[in-house]
């Protein structure tokens, strides 16, 4: 986000307009929690994960008269144009509010989970996957030379996108992700297979559920039917920080100059994405409410890759 805001400051200073940046989100908004943002503001954070700014969740701008309170924050202090960076839930704020008042909105997708629809990645996204495969090729060292079985927990509990690509880029014998039934009789079969030809340690990548811990679970139904040692490592919000890599900083540059290209040309209510590298905008109808599954295609590769 970092990386983005520092395009859309610097795009827009450009071309001649001045910039605000509201604390916090939508509950900044509320709370009149804003700074000016210039050139120097935005200087070196190209680098830095996470958002200067802070992000909070706002259950009052989820009401009426939250939004309202809102509007009349920004007209009092003359804003045409307001850029949102989030997932779905920011998004559909952002429908709701220009909707119900004269302003002209653009969003950016801005999450980890990739599961956003019309668009082929979200910031956030290969950083996450990035940390992840880091993470699982120190724990590889230690199943391998100790002959254990590691259960590792990434995020994404509604959608499978940074488990399949994890698994597929560090190797790992079995994934599982929401999109599919686990069966469990398979996973263990799997496991033992690898097991019966001497493979000295295995890896199964899990997505989160509601509740972090799915991982733990799962660790303890392959212990009762696999005679290893099996541990459990839930990576939790570690894939959320750190610095971003270099697709997520490029493609937020991109993002950021593209929404404030909308904004010169008086456009609104629409997403910035990226479809076939190809940068575009989306009318937030395509994508509020909706969610981007998983390739399962992908999920059978894995599958055959790690026989």
């Amino acid at each position: 986000m970092n990386a983005c805001l520092r395009s859309v400051v610097r795009n827009a200073v450009f071309h001649g307009f001045e910039v605000i940046g509201v604390r916090n989100g939508y509950d900044g908004l509320i709370k009149q929690r804003v700074m000016p943002l210039n050139l120097r503001s935005v200087g070196n954070i190209i680098q830095r994960g996470g958002t200067f700014l802070g992000s909070s969740r706002s259950t009052e701008f989820r009401t009426t008269r939250g939004r309202a309170q809102a509007y009349s924050y920004l007209k009092a202090l003359d804003v045409g144009a307001l850029i949102t960076l989030g997932g779905d839930g920011t998004l559909s704020g952002a429908g709701i509010f220009s909707q119900e008042f004269p302003i002209q909105v653009i969003g950016v997708p801005s999450s980890i989970d990739n599961d956003l629809c019309e668009t082929d990645l979200s910031l956030g996204f290969d950083t996450a996957v990035n940390t992840a495969v880091e993470c699982i090729d120190r724990i590889r060292d230690t199943a391998d030379s100790h002959g254990r079985i590691f259960v590792v927990e990434v995020m994404g509990k509604s959608s499978g996108h940074i488990a399949l690509e994890t698994a597929l880029a560090a190797g790992v014998e079995y994934a599982v992700i929401p999109e599919s039934k686990l069966r469990e009789k398979d996973l263990v079969r799997k496991i033992q297979q690898g097991v019966n030809r001497g493979k000295s340690g295995s890896i199964v990548i899990v997505a989160e559920k509601k509740d972090p811990g799915y991982a733990l679970d799962l660790s303890k139904v392959i212990c009762r039917h696999v005679k290893r040692d099996v541990r459990a490592v839930v990576l939790g919000h570690l894939q959320r920080g750190g610095s971003p890599s270099r697709i997520d900083r490029n493609l937020a540059s991109r993002f950021g100059a593209k929404a404030v290209e909308l904004v010169r040309a008086k456009k609104t209510r629409l997403m910035v994405a990226v479809q076939d590298d190809e940068i575009v905008a989306v009318p937030f109808q395509k994508v509020v409410g909706k969610r981007r599954y998983a390739d399962l295609s992908r999920l059978k590769l894995v599958d055959t890759l790690s026989i």
